[in-house]
């Protein structure tokens, strides 16, 4: 649990960085492609390329791609539609995903998971139920892409991690995630990037470079191996640790109009589907699976 903590605090300042100093300003697809090519600078010197199997090798990049690559094309999309404090409301959906997605590993489904994601979106509806609009509907849906991607490379990870036998520390093999979440970022900037709009300040040069080596560098490490570590109910507990730490230096820093009464009771809501998810549905789906 140190690191998914550790990696928690690291992260709570990451969202309103993005959102108040890059979302609009720089070049999004560019933002994703300089923030995993500085990731992949931090771990490729202790790469090791022989006596690693190639399948091995393949598995881990397509991680990479999805959790971290995939993820951060939805996820500063995301910042363009919707303001800071619903980017992190609308990330505690992940935990689900992550319950689901180990479940379905393990051979086991429950349609109650349903229950949970409806009473979720009532939550979702309250805070922007004066103003819902396309944009908002699109940044939800955004969203929703972003946190399935980061629910299927943490889950995928752990479940590799799980049943390779490789023996060899992580720092050592981790490079090869980062390098196939490089492949897919490099894909989008070219794509669909817009060199026009590169960070043109010191400030904005300063915050990717943070975002680059030290939120991403270290903390998908740190997460994936705390991953390992914890277990699968943990591991969706501390998915859910990152919104109010995010909301909360958010809120207290630089978003001190937000309309409190109305965020706090979707959030409420959100989070009463999360309980419901918990104690309910859960213990629904483990008695089915063992009848």
């Amino acid at each position: 649990m140190f690191y998914l903590s550790a990696v928690t605090l690291l992260w709570a300042f990451s969202f309103s960085l993005i959102g108040v100093y890059l979302a609009g300003q720089v070049d999004a697809w560019f933002s994703v492609w300089i923030r995993v090519a500085l990731a992949s600078l931090v771990f490729i010197p202790f790469i090791k390329f022989k006596g690693i199997p190639k399948a091995f090798i393949a598995k881990l990049m397509a991680i990479g791609g999805i959790q971290l690559g995939l993820m951060y094309c939805f996820y500063y999309q995301s910042f363009l539609l919707l303001s800071v404090p619903e980017v992190l409301l609308f990330t505690v959906f992940t935990p689900i995903y992550v319950t689901l997605i180990y479940d379905l590993l393990k051979g086991r489904f429950s349609p109650w998971y349903l229950v949970t994601a409806l009473t979720a979106v009532v939550g979702a509806a309250i805070i922007k139920f004066a103003g819902v609009n396309d944009n908002f509907l699109t940044g939800f849906l955004v969203v929703q892409g972003a946190n399935l991607c980061f629910a299927i490379g943490q889950v995928g990870y752990k479940y590799l991690m799980e049943k390779e036998e490789v023996e060899l520390p992580q720092h050592s093999v981790f490079g090869y995630f980062y390098l196939g979440a490089l492949v897919v970022a490099t894909i989008a900037f070219a794509l669909l990037g817009n060199a026009d709009k590169l960070p043109t300040t010191g400030l904005q040069w300063g915050i990717l470079t943070y975002l680059g080596l030290i939120a991403s560098g270290l903390g998908y490490f740190m997460w994936n191996k705390g991953a390992c570590m914890a277990n699968a109910g943990a591991l969706a507990v501390m998915n859910n640790a990152l919104v109010p730490a995010g909301l909360i230096v958010n809120i207290v820093i630089w978003n001190r109009d937000v309309d409190l009464p109305r965020l706090l009771l979707g959030g409420a809501v959100i989070m009463l589907s999360l309980w419901v998810n918990e104690t309910w549905v859960k213990k629904k789906a483990i008695h089915k699976a063992n009848a």
